[in-house]
């Protein structure tokens, strides 16, 4: 496998197929000490196409192995999105004495004599740890005449209820049904189409409690959305969040409608979801993303494979001034590649006299401390030529952070590529910490602890040399910044 992952641009610690295309991560389940990763597959070429399911398994949620693609389209059609759940207690009838897995997802096909589209959910069980399927002789499961968009089943077991759960994008909404054995499915609620952005179709949901502040006592439930690139829309395709309670069988948003959240601000954070079944002893919540755009991913100038995942991160919720919000970092399993540190103290970046430092290698972990003193701006720039670079900034006026790649490297495939990202940020006691993750084609920037994340996509022509810090109109301190080599995770 080492030999696959040499190619130009190929990410070095984020999970990529070995070859041709990828998309949205489907089916994440942890069973028998084993994180499964099931993913939107197209085998036969590297654009999107007729979708299989893809299957890795990982030990660490950092190296991955990658095993035979799990599910095909059959005569229902294409396998398209959904989730997996271990069946502890044999709900569905589907195993004996022991528990299996079962997969719940899409299948895309057509009516029949029509091409009109037609999509219904269906299901597949595994007794053997995931490595092989059968498909359930009563497919499909559930179905609606009506809703054309009618995809990606994310399913949990509900213990107030004893009943699984299930939500389902349906056109510009979220609808609810629960079912006593995965099998047979009754009509719960529609989360109402008026919340949050619309424009583009709303798709790959999740649905998950979290506590607050670390307070068990204290809960909310937390709903993902993904919204489908909008022609409207500059940023094209971005997933958004939702706060709320949840009975069972109905969702309540505690933000008014007109309230976005992000869950990313960069452009490259797509279709997340959260792994099932992780041990109540582990006790966290953990997603991970499609590290693509659909304004541009079929263009990306990648050859022999198309798009990468995001690194998996966990969550938790905690309280601001402007209300309850996500927090995001990655997960504790990232210090398995972690190697060679470089530490510097004590600085004080001058206005207009950067410092710069060289890179000594192209995987690198940075984190940074910045203390304003009195300037306007500050920030670090990651450089591979004279023109070449990537800037990360502060403005501490506006209090954004932004991350601009319109210099970083190739981009001609898309003219929304070229970008500026930006998010809303406030300083904490003065300060900003940035911990940034810089693979061969990516940059993922944690802002304040994972209050901000900013994900993005580069394609550089030249490999990075030097690190920045730079202070516009007044001083900056930064009492600490490291930089952190990293393994790739297919070197041995």
């Amino acid at each position: 496998m080492t030999e696959l992952y040499k190619e130009k641009y190929r990410p070095q610690f984020h999970f990529s197929p070995e070859e041709k295309w990828m998309n949205d991560p489907n089916g994440m389940v942890f069973f028998n000490d084993e994180y499964h990763l099931f993913y939107q597959y197209h085998p036969f070429g590297t654009t999107w196409g007729p979708m299989h399911w893809g299957h890795a398994v990982s030990k660490d949620l950092i190296h991955w192995e990658q095993l035979p693609i799990a599910l095909y389209p059959d005569e229902h059609g294409a396998i398209f999105s959904g989730s997996a759940v271990v069946d502890w207690n044999n709900t569905s009838g589907f195993f004996d004495n022991q528990p299996g897995l079962v997969a719940i997802y899409t299948s895309a096909g057509t009516y029949p004599d029509s091409d009109r589209p037609r999509q219904r959910q269906s299901l597949a069980y595994s007794k053997d740890n995931g490595r092989t399927w059968v498909t359930y002789e009563g497919n499909p499961v559930l179905s609606d005449v009506n809703i054309t968009d009618y995809r990606d089943p994310k399913v949990f077991w509900h213990d107030e209820t004893n009943k699984w759960v299930m939500v389902l994008a349906t056109g510009q909404s979220i609808t609810i049904y629960t079912s006593p054995n995965l099998r047979d499915w009754e009509y719960g609620s529609e989360f109402e189409n008026k919340a949050g952005l619309h424009g583009g179709v709303w798709e790959c949901p999740d649905l998950f409690k979290l506590s607050v502040d670390g307070d068990e006592n204290n809960q909310k439930w937390v709903m993902f959305l993904s919204l489908g690139d909008d022609p409207k829309t500059k940023e094209g395709s971005r997933t958004q969040y939702f706060i709320g309670d949840f009975n069972g069988t109905t969702f309540v948003n505690e933000n008014p409608d007109e309230t976005i959240l992000w869950l990313d601000y960069g452009r490259d954070n797509y279709a997340g979801v959260s792994w099932s079944d992780i041990p109540s002893l582990d006790g966290r919540r953990i997603y991970l993303g499609w590290m693509s755009n659909w304004r541009y991913a079929n263009q990306v100038p990648t050859q022999e494979w198309r798009s990468a995942m995001t690194l998996p991160r966990e969550l938790s919720l905690t309280s601001s001034e402007d209300g309850i919000r996500l927090v995001q970092k990655p997960v504790s399993e990232i210090a398995s590649i972690r190697k060679a540190t470089e530490a510097y103290q004590n600085l004080t970046i001058e206005s207009n006299n950067p410092s710069s430092f060289n890179m000594f290698s192209q995987l690198m972990e940075v984190n940074v401390e910045f203390e304003k003193l009195n300037a306007s701006s500050f920030g670090i720039v990651i450089q591979g030529s004279e023109t070449e670079k990537t800037i990360i900034s502060y403005d501490v006026v506006k209090e954004t952070l932004s991350v601009d790649r319109t210099n970083s490297g190739e981009n001609s495939f898309s003219e929304s590529f070229p970008a500026i990202q930006e998010a809303s940020l406030k300083m904490e006691n003065g300060r900003i910490s940035l911990q940034i993750f810089i693979d061969a084609s990516s940059i993922e920037v944690f802002a304040n602890d994972g209050k901000v994340a900013v994900t993005s996509l580069l394609f550089p022509n030249h490999p990075y040399e030097t690190i920045t810090l730079f202070s516009n109109e007044g001083n900056t301190d930064v009492p600490l910044c490291t930089l952190t080599e990293l393994d790739s995770i297919w070197s041995k």
